[in-house]
């Protein structure tokens, strides 16, 4: 008998560590953005998941004076807490994105206003700006009196919808619009913007060189045509094709030029680029910052930071990193000392 219960008693334990093993097994497998991210997200003050990785504040008065005082705009957050799957990923997706959260910090005075409160301050607030109880989130951008400076807007729930209206936000109330915030829009969305290759003898060159060029979101050094070619990504609002011709012939990386349509501009040879275009090597891409190895890896850097620091690293250093955001710059000042 003593037998008999000791062997259920060891069928026991070893049932109970197995299951402990999958559980363990299974949370293991739940998939991280990166060290360095979880590393921000376990240091970061524990707060509740719908308001992501923003420190707001709760006294819209005192933002009011902080932002008389500042002339930053107020950012206020109306959120369900504890609030629904869609209130989750909100805030687990857009308000934990690195760059959205050093804009807000940054540029803003951000204020949270919990939409799901039947009493007190937060049920005063949402009367007083006609905000409806137990909606999705919003965010609305006021001035010091509290008066909006964008129209109030629905539906506003993807990092590139909510980069756009925070240049927005910074543009009316005539405040400057950093550089990493302008990155995180052009490459969150690169829907608008133009292509076109351009052959020279080298595509470092070319990537260096007219990544220099305001208006240039993105480059890539790849082949077309049997020729080293650099494929630049523009945005025609800010860079008309012209112009970027124009200035690649200056620094003679426009030997020919290839464009979806096959126009041609000036003097300068055209031809049509097409679906034969493909990618130099992972080690032939942004060559420049082959010397600064770490910059790769700081966390949520985007192709248009890359892009600008490789055309500006080597030789202005201060210029380069003011695409970084203050927190990547933080990273970095960290990971080279």
């Amino acid at each position: 008998m003593k037998r008999l219960l000791l062997l259920v008693a060891l069928l026991l334990a070893v049932g109970v560590s197995w299951a402990i093993a999958q559980n363990l097994d299974s949370r293991s497998a739940i998939p991280m953005a990166s060290k360095e991210t979880a590393k921000v997200i376990s240091a970061a003050p524990k707060q509740s998941v719908e308001v992501g990785l923003v420190q707001w504040g709760r006294d819209l008065e005192a933002a009011q004076k902080q932002s008389a005082e500042s002339g930053k705009p107020i950012l206020v957050l109306f959120q369900e807490v504890p609030g629904c799957a869609g209130c989750q990923k909100f805030g687990r997706e857009v308000l934990s994105q690195p760059l959205i959260v050093d804009a807000i910090q940054n540029e803003f005075i951000p204020v949270l206003v919990y939409n799901n409160r039947s009493t007190g301050q937060d049920a005063a607030l949402l009367k007083r700006f006609k905000e409806p109880a137990w909606n999705y989130q919003v965010l609305r951008f006021l001035n010091s009196d509290a008066k909006d400076v964008i129209p109030r807007k629905d539906q506003v729930w993807t990092t590139d919808a909510v980069s756009r209206r925070l240049v927005d936000a910074l543009e009316k109330t005539k405040r400057p619009v950093p550089k990493y915030l302008q990155s995180l829009v052009v490459s969150s969305s690169p829907t608008g913007q133009q292509l076109a290759a351009f052959a020279m003898h080298c595509f470092w060159t070319g990537e260096y060189e007219l990544g220099k060029i305001e208006g240039v979101t993105e480059t890539e050094a790849g082949w077309f045509d049997g020729r080293e070619v650099t494929l630049v990504r523009y945005d025609p609002s800010m860079l008309t094709l012209d112009s970027l011709a124009k200035q690649a012939a200056q620094v003679r990386c426009a030997e020919k030029m290839y464009t979806p349509s096959g126009k041609g501009i000036g003097r300068l040879a055209a031809g049509k680029l097409d679906k034969s275009y493909r990618s130099a090597s992972a080690s032939d891409q942004k060559r420049q910052l082959s010397r600064w190895p770490s910059l790769s890896t700081v966390p949520a850097i985007n192709s248009t930071q890359l892009t600008k620091l490789n055309a500006l690293l080597p030789k202005n250093r201060e210029t380069a990193l003011e695409w970084l955001s203050p927190s990547q710059r933080s990273w970095l000042a960290q990971k080279t000392k």
